[in-house]
């Protein structure tokens, strides 16, 4: 039996331990900055399957490692959630899920409870298998995503001072092995009024009129925003608007609105915001255009601000951790993997965006189960990427560590 086939068997015999494991994960609220409850169950699950260490940083993240080797190796799930939205949308309490033979529905189980389960487990594969080599495998579960994706690898890394060869991304890829993603930022732009009694509107002036021209102009500008032949195109919504005024029987003082902008290649922060600041209406009624920042404290009571800015970033197709997971993935499954993006974001917008380190992704569930109701993994994925994770690290030290570049070129530059 070659170690492939060992592994997957392994990784098949222990998944009811993983379905168990999720749904326990799945059963504690855990939305951004309340992660705690299910930190400390993480916990317990990685000192029970054999890490050599568990540790829990001052922000909450939970950091589990595997071997004493010198090349060091991150892999990366975060374990917060979304709320659960209408509960008149789910078909089963979000909570307590539902399982069949091949599904698991709850909240959390594709984005992404189900990749840090998969992590775990692959852990303890590596460890009854003897699959340690000259590796240091940092296994992470990483807090405050949801509402601010890629903070706690900025504190990781900056305080941390962890600093991984490579970092496998466990978000959802479809069974597709995922290389980048466009980038986001959270704009804020605002107007401002005069309020007056609105039986005569004449006397004021109208805040939320203001902003009604910036509007259409905003819906044009993401018609026009440039593409990527792999990435895709750059996008803009209107995602919230708000206003004040005296009452509602007064003229608006002011009003506000929040833009989700996806950046992709040959786009950054400065051009979003130029984009928008230069368009006519934007000029006509003097409106403020700005980055939100982020200050809201982690689980922990920690606080580490940061500008919403999150960066686009692309590997090569060819790069040695590309060629780490194709190489796994062949090995296992006897097919060749299919290389693609994700829609969405990720932590390697500070992992890779940031700080240049390379990202590279592959997880169990689905990119459309994200924030969704009836949110479902598969257990078959979560068996596959066990096995994955578990291979990743020996087959890197052994065929690909030594052909890393000094530096990773991020493609969207």
């Amino acid at each position: 039996m070659d170690k492939f086939t060992e592994v997957l068997k392994l990784a098949e015999k222990y998944q009811p331990d993983m379905t168990r494991f999720l749904r326990d994960l799945v059963a504690i609220p855990s939305e951004s900055c309340n992660e705690k409850d299910v930190v400390l169950r993480i916990k317990e699950e990685m000192e029970k399957v054999g890490f050599d260490r568990v540790d829990i940083d001052p922000m909450g993240n939970i950091l589990g490692t595997i071997g004493r080797g010198k090349r060091v190796i991150a892999m990366d799930a975060h374990i917060d959630t979304v709320g659960v939205g209408n509960l008149d949308n789910w078909q089963y309490d979000p909570y307590q899920g539902y399982e069949d033979d091949e599904i698991i529905i709850g909240r959390g189980t594709s984005d992404q409870t189900g990749g840090m389960v998969s992590m775990v487990y692959a852990g303890k594969i590596i460890k009854d298998l003897g699959l340690e080599d000259d590796y240091t495998l940092v296994i992470v579960g990483s807090v405050q995503e949801e509402d601010c994706d890629g903070l706690c690898w900025q504190y990781i890394i900056n305080e941390g001072k962890l600093r991984p060869e490579f970092v496998v991304i466990t978000e959802p890829t479809d069974g597709k092995i995922y290389r980048g993603q466009r980038g986001r930022m959270e704009i804020k732009v605002s107007t401002k009024g005069i309020s007056c009694h609105g039986s005569a509107p004449e006397r004021g002036d109208n805040a939320i009129y203001k902003m009604a021209g910036i509007l259409t102009e905003l819906r044009a500008l993401h018609e026009n925003l440039q593409d990527h032949p792999f990435l895709g195109k750059g996008s803009l919504t209107v995602s919230e608007i708000f206003h004040t005024s005296p009452s509602r029987c007064a003229v608006a003082d002011s009003c506000w609105i929040s833009i989700d902008r996806r950046l992709t290649a040959g786009e950054d922060a400065e051009l979003a915001l130029g984009q928008i600041r230069n368009l006519p209406a934007v000029k006509a009624a003097g409106a403020v255009v700005e980055m939100y920042t982020y200050e809201r404290p982690s689980y922990t009571g920690l606080v580490y601000p940061t500008d919403a800015y999150f960066p686009t970033w692309l590997i090569e197709d060819g790069h040695p951790v590309c060629g780490t997971l194709e190489d796994a993935y062949k090995g296992l499954f006897g097919t060749e993997p299919v290389v693609d993006k994700w829609t969405f974001s990720t932590n390697g917008v500070s992992i890779m965006g940031r700080y240049g380190i390379p990202c590279i992704g592959f997880g169990p569930g689905h990119e459309d189960q994200a924030h969704a109701p009836n949110e479902r993994t598969w257990k078959k994925e979560l068996v596959q990427a066990a096995a994955m994770y578990a291979v990743i690290p020996s087959i890197y030290v052994q065929q690909y560590a030594e052909k890393m570049p000094e530096d990773t070129k991020n493609l969207v530059e």
